[in-house]
């Protein structure tokens, strides 16, 4: 007999053992302390510059328009597989309870998003509010009702085949969430503020209306609980072998001028071979691009000198300690075992290969501060960033694979 308690309670169950699982790899040690110095380094600033914000400044807007994604944004976790569409399609109508959890469980999900958006935001407000925190739990109270509300509208949606629905829904309901999210800033009457409401609720009680009759789009959902498991999957990747990530690809052409600078000879096959990997594989190369574009932002905004080299030091730090696993790559490649190389060959190429992409990092990081014309903290960054290269290479680096 089926149990869609039982169900749930295994889907729910092994999704979360493989959340928990990958999690205490990204969370690991190193990753925290880079993570609150950061944060503590942002905190700081924001302070400051909210010291200095005129009185013209348009924050109830900003606020608005940066938490109104997040409401809109309402992904609902079913844990579908593939084989679902198939063996449970018959089910349907014993699934509501199921469904019912998904939704709640969603909610719960996201809402720590808007936790921390509204308590970012927060002194923003309260800058120009002569310092008012205690609006904070009545605005938390009407932003969450209004996210349960855009997360029931959503599940309606889904019933939907034509895509222009789904995209004609994401529409309305941001302006609407917009609407709702500055007149609440704005410290409006509170009657138009529960126009907003009354607004989502009628369309979440239109789509509940035109879904009756209508199936649940299995393809859609499972296609949706996929993709988002791949997203999490290519973020834990980055930080440590994820066997049922499959691996991106692409031919970039622009790059293979880069190929031509290695000798063509004998002992130069794995300094191919690993550069032509962290080329092609969008995990290597698009890790690369995102932490040099992050540290240039956050180096070109920070005014700090000594902040800045620490700065350089931490993303190059990151970059390195993320394309570790490039070493292990290709270790399921027996044809690899055919080379007639021998293995101190292949870990000097390893260590030379990323020795030289640190270092090109370090290069391109300290160049932001020479665009800022500081020249000294330009060169003390790229000093700085050569010699950890050097230490995270030769010490650090090479006693991680040799005792893989």
């Amino acid at each position: 007999m089926f149990d869609e308690k039982l169900l749930w309670k295994e889907r729910f169950g092994r999704t979360s053992k493989e959340f928990s699982r990958y999690l205490r790899y990204i969370f690991n040690g190193h990753l925290v302390i880079v993570f609150v110095f950061l944060i503590g380094t942002a905190a700081y600033y924001y302070q400051e510059w909210l010291k200095t914000i005129p009185d013209a400044f348009p924050s109830a807007l900003i606020m608005a328009l940066c938490l109104a994604f997040l409401l809109t944004y309402s992904p609902i976790f079913t844990f579908m597989s593939d084989a679902d569409r198939i063996f449970l399609l018959p089910l349907e109508t014993k699934l509501t309870g199921y469904f019912r959890k998904s939704l709640i469980i969603s909610f719960f999900g996201q809402i720590y998003l808007l936790i921390i958006g509204l308590a970012v935001f927060m002194p923003m407000y309260a800058a120009e509010n002569e310092g008012k925190f205690n609006t904070f739990i009545p605005f938390l109270a009407f932003i969450l009702i209004m996210k349960g509300i855009n997360l029931v509208a959503r599940w309606y949606v889904q019933y939907y085949r034509e895509t222009s629905v789904h995209r004609a829904d994401s529409l309305i309901r941001f302006f609407v969430n917009l609407v709702f999210l500055y007149l609440l800033f704005s410290n409006a009457v509170l009657y138009l503020v529960l126009v907003c409401v009354l607004i989502l609720i009628g369309l979440s009680g239109y789509y509940k209306m035109q879904a009756k009759g209508k199936g649940l789009k299995w393809e859609y959902l499972i296609e949706q609980d996929e993709r988002r498991m791949t997203s999490f999957y290519r973020l834990a990747n980055l930080f440590t072998d994820v066997p049922k990530l499959k691996n991106r690809i692409k031919r970039r052409e622009w790059l293979d001028g880069l190929l031509l600078r290695i000798p063509f000879r004998q002992g130069a096959s794995f300094t191919f071979l690993f550069m032509r990997t962290f080329l092609r594989s969008g995990d290597y190369w698009g890790l690369f691009v995102r932490l040099t574009l992050i540290g240039v932002v956050g180096i070109y905004f920070l005014t700090w000198g000594i902040g800045q080299i620490v700065l350089v030091v931490l993303f190059i730090y990151l970059t390195g300690f993320q394309l570790l696993p490039l070493w292990k790559h290709h270790q399921n490649h027996s044809l690899l075992e055919l080379y007639p190389i021998n293995g101190k060959v292949k870990e000097k190429s390893f260590l030379d290969f990323l020795r030289n992409v640190l270092w090109t990092q370090s290069v391109l990081l300290s160049l932001v501060l020479v665009i800022k014309g500081d020249f000294m903290f330009a060169l003390g960054s790229l000093a700085a960033g050569f010699v950890f290269s050097v230490y995270f290479v030769s010490y650090y680096s090479k006693r991680k694979i040799q005792g893989s």
